[in-house]
């Protein structure tokens, strides 16, 4: 049986991640994602990738509707390996950093924090006000990993777009704990 991954797509800018994120578990194989798509998400699709949110649940093996808080990912007794939402928003870093599950993305979240598993959260706005700064602290705290991508420099790139290493990467090596096989899949995949 493949292993289940939860995806979440916020409205933060970056939604690049995501997608590539569902990309890669179709490439590696062995994994099953689980999406949640936002509405603010679908439109920060369209806006930096141009693609519809029926193209960007295509590329996940189930997708939901961020409002069907009966889903099964909303239950502990569905079992997952975890859950990455990227990018992760301040509204949604905070509905999970306060236990505030009103949609799915938030209820699917906190179900992982409570079951222990692995959740890890990619915000990508910035400047941070001391209420986001708090808010990740408390996910920390309650297990959570909050995961900025922050580009690597010291491969001393010599453009902005060479800098552009794969966080995404690392990012799925953190939330799957897979290690080495994880990054002979990707090498092979990239």
């Amino acid at each position: 049986m493949a292993k289940r991954l939860i995806v979440g797509i916020t409205g933060a800018t970056g939604a690049v991640y995501g997608v590539e994120i569902l990309r890669t578990l179709k490439s590696v194989g062995g994994w099953e994602s689980h999406l949640v798509l936002s509405d603010a998400g679908a439109l920060n699709v369209w806006h930096e990738l141009k693609m519809k949110r029926r193209e960007v649940e295509k590329l996940a093996d189930v997708a939901y509707h961020p409002k069907d808080i009966a889903a099964t990912i909303s239950s502990g007794s569905y079992l997952t390996e975890g859950m990455v939402v990227a990018p992760c928003s301040m509204k949604t870093l905070a509905a999970v950093a306060h236990a505030h599950a009103d949609d799915l993305l938030s209820r699917a979240a906190d179900v992982v924090l409570k079951e222990r598993r692995r959740l890890v959260l990619m915000p990508r706005e910035t400047p941070l006000n001391l209420a986001h700064l708090r808010n990740m602290v408390a996910v920390t705290e309650m297990g959570g990993i909050v995961f900025p991508p922050v580009p690597a420099l010291y491969a001393r790139p010599r453009t902005i777009d060479s800098r552009r290493p794969n966080p995404t990467l690392t990012l799925l090596a953190l939330t799957l704990r897979l290690g080495d096989h994880l990054a002979v899949a990707m090498k092979a995949a990239a």
